[in-house]
């Protein structure tokens, strides 16, 4: 496992692992998961000739809490902050879940900071259409904004965990030790509190600042056993992007890249 750095950027303090010497790679993960959820494929992608680094989000630790909660600009501008912070002009930017919404901000922002666009998990958010199956799918949205999340979330050492990932990865049954560093993350009240606070912010509108369609190549990662983002979501969010736009499909739900990894990595790898 890699030694964790440190890098102050937008205002905070980040924590990140880092791996490999080229052009930068980041990636970013979402919830419930930490920068852990990269350590399979970061040696790989370094192994190309890149330098990758995997940050652990605002809130997350060892990353600092921030003073207000996050919301979903803020996080995209972190993005950005990060490649000044380690020196470079541009990235490939790479995101899951809440990742993924950082890294389509980042790129509606300022485009020619990013040099490729991969998100997984997470069509481009201003295209998505609710269902019934979906609203209850992601039920949580709305649950996690209630007074007293964090503690609920966190009762009885964190038993709701394992019921979330597979609620949304169906045919994954994630082991104890899967989800080690979530827990021990999470075990930093103030950690999950933040994480709370990403949904406390959530709008179910369409963000102003992710309006702008995106001309970056594009690479989106659908998992054919994923209940709550299916192919007909990522084909609807085409007309988001002027430039190449590709859709992978895998095996898996929305935890695909830890489910499969191994197909993930071979599927990622020709994309940089």
């Amino acid at each position: 496992m890699s030694e964790t750095k440190f890098v102050a950027a937008n205002g905070i303090r980040f924590g990140y692992f880092e791996e490999g010497q080229g052009p930068l790679v980041l990636m970013f993960h979402g919830f419930p998961d930490t920068a852990h959820t990269w350590e399979h494929v970061r040696p790989k992608i370094a192994a190309k000739g890149y330098r990758v680094v995997t940050p652990f989000l605002r809130g997350y630790a060892p990353t600092e809490i921030p003073a207000r909660d996050a919301d979903s600009e803020t996080i995209a501008r972190d993005a950005l902050a990060l490649i000044d912070a380690l020196g470079e002009k541009s990235a490939i930017l790479i995101g899951h879940d809440w990742g993924a919404t950082v890294v389509y901000g980042a790129t509606a922002l300022d485009p020619a900071r990013v040099s490729k666009l991969i998100a997984v998990g997470i069509p481009h958010p201003s295209t998505l259409k609710p269902t019934l199956r979906k609203v209850w799918g992601v039920r949580h949205f709305v649950i996690f904004k209630l007074p007293g999340a964090a503690k609920r979330f966190a009762a009885n050492d964190f038993a709701e965990l394992p019921s979330v990932c597979n609620r949304w990865s169906p045919k994954w049954h994630p082991t104890p030790d899967d989800l080690r560093h979530v827990r021990e993350c999470f075990s930093n009240a103030a950690s999950c509190e933040a994480a709370m606070g990403y949904y406390r912010t959530l709008k179910f509108t369409p963000y102003a600042f992710m309006n702008p369609t995106i001309a970056v190549p594009t690479v989106v990662f659908c998992g054919t056993d994923d209940p709550n983002a299916e192919l007909v979501d990522y084909e609807r969010a085409r007309r988001k992007f002027s430039g190449e736009y590709t859709i992978e499909t895998m095996p898996g739900g929305h935890f695909m890249h830890l489910e499969h990894p191994d197909i993930f990595a071979a599927k990622l790898l020709p994309h940089l």
